[in-house]
């Protein structure tokens, strides 16, 4: 039982962070499902959902969140997630990854925002009473915040090539339509994810990283959980940085990505700019 619990262990910490979020999500469908049958009800998860009545969702704030690892559907869960695996290996190979947690959760609650708005600002439309569930909107972010911010890359479609941006016209514009049918709600948080994806992409090609503050924002919430350092007085060294980033930030990129942004060092400052880690990482990849 040991080794299987260290096998688990050695898994999960190999996932990237995309990987750990579909574990999550389906984690949480399999919970979903197993209440479901316990209490014989189609909502088991109630509390999590995003509920479109403005006063309900005051009860409940946390799931402007919550909502995006909800799912009842497996279909819904399925694609869902597929779209997050297949986005999520392309963002982790240009972004690191607290850029690629901003995009996802911002988009989550910018979808769960839009939801709220227009159910409560348009009440002759969209009528009360639903719920919101799943990771749509979230997923939505990331493909828009790709499309957006590399709109000529081609993509591979069967024999023939279509640029990211034809791709992302064409879902929001199945969004749009969507708002007619019968699941108006979760397009609203689909198009929400979209827009926010969409204004981070070119506000990030400006040089603006506007989940920064967001992002502080979350690691002043992980402080809380670490321990109180202790009265001992300690000598803090000064973070050493691998061309301009963070050894922790490095680390996160792939091999490529490390690669090219070394090289990108030596054509604006000559090798001699390099610092010794930076020399043997080139040199490593030369042979």
């Amino acid at each position: 039982m040991t080794n299987l619990n260290q096998d688990i262990k050695q898994k999960l910490t190999q996932l990237n962070v995309f990987e750990k979020l579909i574990a999550v999500n389906v984690l949480v469908f399999i919970i979903a499902q197993i209440l479901r049958f316990v209490l014989k009800t189609s909502s088991s998860l109630s509390w999590l959902e995003l509920p479109s009545d403005f006063f309900a969702f005051i009860m409940q704030p946390w799931s402007i969140i919550s909502y995006a690892f909800v799912h009842y559907d497996f279909i819904h869960m399925l694609f869902n997630m597929l779209w997050l695996y297949f986005i999520g290996r392309m963002f982790i190979n240009l972004f690191n990854t607290k850029l690629a947690l901003n995009v996802y959760f911002l988009g989550a609650i910018s979808g769960a925002l839009v939801f709220l708005l227009c159910y409560a600002l348009l009440p002759n439309i969209f009528s009360s009473g639903h719920r919101l569930v799943g990771a749509s909107a979230a997923v939505r972010a990331l493909l828009i915040f790709m499309c957006a911010y590399m709109p000529n890359m081609d993509l591979r479609f069967f024999t023939f090539n279509i640029k990211l941006k034809h791709i992302g016209i064409a879902i929001v514009i199945i969004d749009f339509i969507g708002l007619f049918g019968g699941n108006a709600g979760g397009n609203l948080a689909h198009l929400g994810g979209a827009l926010l994806g969409y204004f981070y992409a070119t506000q990030l090609t400006k040089g603006t990283d506007i989940g920064k503050g967001f992002e502080r924002f979350m690691d002043s919430l992980t402080t809380l959980f670490k321990k109180k350092p202790s009265n001992l007085k300690t000598v803090h060294k000064r973070k050493s940085k691998v061309a301009g980033y963070t050894k922790e930030e490095f680390k996160e990129f792939n091999n490529q990505k490390q690669i090219d942004i070394i090289l990108d060092k030596i054509s604006k400052s000559g090798y001699e700019s390099l610092t010794k880690e930076e020399k043997e990482l080139l040199f490593r990849a030369g042979k």
